[in-house]
């Protein structure tokens, strides 16, 4: 293993040698670490010459990239004016010291990989028995060092199942309007780790708990309340509703994860018509909403029309054995439509509980080909042109009922076509009079 040969060569030459953080957390809780850091009494410059290819990705902190491994000297942090990285690092011979500038204690161990031996000088391991999530030292100070810690004791919590401590807690109550600070880049990273690692009710209710939810998504933040008609929503209001269903997610994609979570950010306050609750046009708003909540932070295109198409369509699951098969079939052949399928039943298993429609397409599914979905056009813009229609707007529309009437088995030649093209008084309405 090369995290275990790097430590090895190091000692071999009389430095200090240690795996740290979380590679040492997730081995002591008998998971698979993702990644391997390793600490040292080494200098960069002394990193260096043992390997030359080394990599710099944090020369000002001492942090070199050793064969795909990040190989960081011991160091104490100066201040840290940017909410982010400190001004200045000064480095040590002891990792007692670089223990104690990290983030929680659970992320604050050492591992001797050769002996198996622990150091543990925060009470990390006491803290990963009794699963608490709690900062090193002074909560205040170390949120204050990286406002982005906030979201990362969220995330650890909902990850391991673990309890914040009183004191941490507290601290990120009051950090929490720190927040704004952070790129938005970074806390996006953050949410979407909340939302696919694992635990994602449990780390969005510890969003609203420790107050920062409002301060990145005050739009899901404000889902709290809105109460739901009965009859389709036993499970009761929008925020309930919700966690319920980022909570069912397993190993989901970006967008899967966002769409759910935004699926419903569109109902606005209720209109209650005879008794019945409303939400009037909720998926559209809802799609402007989540258009602009994942513009502000920065997701990629690709990511951000995928959600917005879950978000669109949610609704449409609503009448699909009532579509023309002109309409079922362009619903079937959406982007991603696994996607839409799994949404919907997240959405079904979190409230009335009825699959009916989900059965219904996933049959159809079965039943149709890719032929049926997207048959071979029977006309062309050139066969338009050679027909005698002159290019224009109109062409795109003259297109378009020609596939719908394809899709709904009414056109199955191209002289058929030709004709609905050709068909004056639909495509070339006579001219009224000017005024």
């Amino acid at each position: 293993m090369t995290a275990l040969h790097i430590v090895e060569r190091l000692r071999q030459y009389g430095h200090q040698a240690y795996w740290v953080g979380g590679c040492v957390r997730d081995h002591l809780l008998g998971r698979e670490p993702q990644d391997y850091d390793i600490a040292t009494s080494a200098r960069p410059d002394q990193v260096l010459a043992l390997y030359p290819d080394a990599f710099p990705v944090g020369a000002h902190f001492g942090v070199l990239l050793v064969e795909g491994v990040e190989v960081a000297t011991f160091r104490s942090d100066q201040a840290y004016t940017d909410g982010r990285r400190p001004d200045a690092v000064t480095f040590e011979t002891s990792p007692a010291a670089d223990a104690a500038r990290r983030d929680f204690t659970i992320n604050g161990l050492f591992l001797d990989p050769i002996s198996g031996d622990v150091l543990d000088f925060v009470g990390g391991q006491a803290d990963l028995a009794g699963g608490i999530i709690r900062a090193i030292g002074d909560p205040a100070q170390r949120f204050a060092e990286d406002h982005l810690r906030l979201l990362r004791a969220v995330r650890f919590a909902a990850r391991f199942g673990f309890v914040l401590d009183a004191a941490t807690q507290q601290a990120m109550l009051h950090s929490a309007p720190s927040l704004h600070k952070v790129a938005a880049e970074r806390v996006r990273e953050e949410l979407t780790r909340i939302l696919t690692e694992g635990g994602a009710a449990a780390g969005f209710a510890l969003l609203r708990d420790t107050g920062l939810l409002v301060h990145v998504l005050p739009e899901v933040a404000a889902m709290e309340g809105v109460e739901q008609p009965p009859e389709f929503h036993p499970e009761g209001d929008v925020w309930t509703h919700t966690l319920l269903m980022i909570g069912a997610l397993r190993q989901p994609s970006m967008a899967l994860a966002w769409g759910t979570l935004l699926h419903d950010v569109g109902k606005p306050p209720p209109v209650v018509r005879a008794e019945r609750i409303r939400f009037d046009g909720h998926a559209s708003v809802g799609a402007r909403m989540a258009r602009d909540i994942l513009n502000r932070l920065r997701a990629s295109a690709e990511v951000l029309d995928q959600v917005v198409s879950l978000v669109t369509h949610h609704m449409d699951w609503m009448h699909v054995q009532q579509m023309r098969p002109s309409t079922l079939r362009r619903f079937l052949r959406l982007p991603l439509f696994d996607e839409h399928l799994e949404l919907h039943r997240l959405d079904c298993e979190s409230s009335h509980r009825r699959l009916g429609n989900y059965d219904f397409v996933r049959q159809q599914r079965e039943v149709l080909t890719a032929a049926d979905l997207r048959p071979t056009p029977l006309l062309t813009g050139h066969d338009l042109i050679a027909a005698g229609l002159k290019p224009g707007p109109a062409f795109s529309r003259i297109l378009n009922e020609i596939e719908t009437a394809q899709l709904d088995g009414q056109l199955h030649t191209r002289e058929e076509a030709l004709c609905l093209a050709l068909r004056p008084l639909k495509f070339h309405p006579t001219p009224q009079p000017e005024p």
